[in-house]
């Protein structure tokens, strides 16, 4: 394969890793999702990642998590980038599910490190060449060593760059600046690099970056869209003064264990119930509730259809 083979993967911006809504009996609840959805493209977001780790996905049935795809293409109907997460610690298991991503017709998948198995650097490097060999879509490795007790090295993301065209780029949440800024230096043909923490893209699009995979912009879509595009245009000043009044909220985001927090705040802003998967669950402590809320309360949250709480 080549690149020319390739439709092209432009990962500027935010894209928004989707929640995945569940009914009150446990079930995915494809009405709130096509709310969310909706909600993301009408406020401006780049592209949309569904089944990562803020959408619940280690929870996720295979078929759940086929069908989650599935329904993500089709209520996006081409009007932004879908990018599936389809990263497992079996390199068989994801190639499955890059392969079912690519069939629903997703623009690419984003393939987080083998997480538990604790591979070594040679071990990433053929797990992550499997995967990518074994589609023909473009191909986003995730980077954060706080879930998976691994991280790819820069040497090892340049091999896997240079030997498989159809991988395009990397969500760093190393929370590494200096790492990220070392990728971005290698100046690889055509790879691109976001952030995976919102509170950082600010600095990592100074340093050369392109965006963010963004939680906060479940909920407020819109101003992580102005903040990426403040900076982007090289209005550093504006930028930083959106992010200070974002700020509180993107540190309420990380009270708890994603997808906790963000989830949360969405069920009080009526987007969808609040219910989880085990072993997550609701807030463990629920002076967080009002950490959460009280950081939104300034923000101009659209409401869900399912009504507001607070």
């Amino acid at each position: 394969m080549t690149t020319d083979s390739l439709t092209p993967l432009d990962l500027s911006g935010v894209y928004t890793a989707l929640v995945t809504p569940f009914t009150l009996d446990g079930w995915v609840d494809e009405a709130a999702l096509a709310d969310l959805i909706e909600y993301q493209i009408e406020s401006g977001v780049s592209g949309l990642v569904p089944c990562g780790t803020t959408g619940e996905s280690p929870t996720l049935t295979h078929a759940e998590h086929d069908h989650v795809v599935d329904f993500t293409v089709r209520q996006a109907a081409g009007r932004v980038p879908v990018i599936a997460g389809t990263g497992s610690n079996s390199t068989a298991e994801a190639i499955q599910l890059s392969q079912h991503a690519e069939m629903s017709g997703v623009d690419g998948v984003l393939l987080i490190n083998p997480y538990y198995n604790k591979p070594t650097q040679k071990g990433l490097y053929e797990h992550f060449r499997a995967v990518a060999e074994a589609v023909n879509i473009p191909v986003v490795l995730y980077n954060i060593a706080s879930r998976t007790a691994v991280n790819i090295e820069t040497p090892t993301l340049v091999r896997l760059a240079q030997d498989c065209p159809n991988i395009k780029g990397v969500k760093e949440a190393s929370g590494n600046l200096r790492q990220m800024a070392d990728v971005i230096g290698q100046r690889l043909p055509g790879f691109q690099v976001v952030s995976g923490d919102d509170n950082m893209v600010l600095d990592l699009v100074e340093a050369g970056g392109h965006g963010v995979i963004s939680v906060a912009s479940n909920i407020i879509p819109a101003q992580m869209a102005e903040l990426v595009r403040l900076a982007r245009a090289g209005q550093l000043e504006e930028a930083r003064t959106l992010e200070a009044t974002l700020a509180d909220f993107f540190r309420a985001c990380f009270c708890e264990t994603n997808p906790i927090p963000i989830k949360t705040a969405l069920a009080e802003y009526g987007w969808c119930e609040e219910t989880f998967r085990l072993p997550m669950t609701t807030l463990e402590d629920e002076a967080h509730r009002g950490e959460i809320l009280a950081a939104l309360s300034g923000l101009d949250v659209r409401r869900g259809a399912k009504g507001l709480k607070v």
